[in-house]
């Protein structure tokens, strides 16, 4: 029996923004007939190189494998900012993928990015930036938002034509406001309705 395809909405969250954030996306992904949403996380980095983290996390998201990014129909990459950069967990799993760049296994599908920052000046452009670098190299279309969201003209927090995204203070304890929540739905509903179109346009 067919299965419907399904977006990775794969993120890494310290303190429980970004994964808020991924949980918008995803939901934003289910409002489009015929295509489902996938949640995954990645373990944290030990500076121990003998320190392991546990087969499956005690809360939120199952932890991503290849074959998640291989078989999805789209990806929506989501990390808190580390100095203007994706924290190293997710980059740590980015640099585990290269057998999908020798086999193509990810050209022409769509991703869109979203990051949470402690300041709304704390790096936000630069972090959704750096995000897409490695998914140009794996032949991805990349997505953003439209100047047509509204939420993206009005809001006085988070929310970039790059990706959506979270100021969460310096303490990351503020919820996510409505225009950002707005966002990062209205980003899962264009990646979702993206990878559908291409999917139906690729060859067969």
């Amino acid at each position: 029996m067919a299965t419907d395809p399904y977006i990775l909405v794969l993120y890494y969250s310290r303190y429980g923004a970004t994964r808020a954030m991924a949980q918008h996306i995803a939901r934003g992904v289910e409002q489009v007939a015929g295509i489902e949403a996938r949640l995954r996380t990645v373990p944290p980095v030990s500076a121990v190189s003998e320190a392991t983290a546990p087969a499956i996390p005690e809360q939120g998201a199952v932890y991503c494998t290849e074959e998640d990014l291989k078989l999805s129909a789209g990806l929506a990459l989501g990390s808190p900012t580390r100095f203007g950069n994706m924290a190293a967990p997710l980059k740590y799993f980015l640099d585990t993928t290269g057998s999908l760049w020798i086999n193509g296994d990810l050209i022409g599908k769509p991703a869109t990015v979203f990051t949470s920052t402690g300041s709304l000046h704390g790096g936000q452009e630069t972090t959704l930036i750096s995000m897409m670098l490695p998914l140009f190299h794996q032949g991805m279309v990349i997505a953003g938002l439209p100047s047509s969201e509204a939420a993206l003209r009005r809001t006085r927090s988070g929310g970039t034509p790059y990706g959506a995204s979270h100021a969460a203070g310096g303490n990351s304890d503020q919820p996510l406001t409505e225009d950002e929540i707005s966002l990062c739905q209205a980003q899962g509903r264009r990646l979702a309705g993206l990878a559908l179109k291409l999917a139906t346009a690729a060859p067969q």
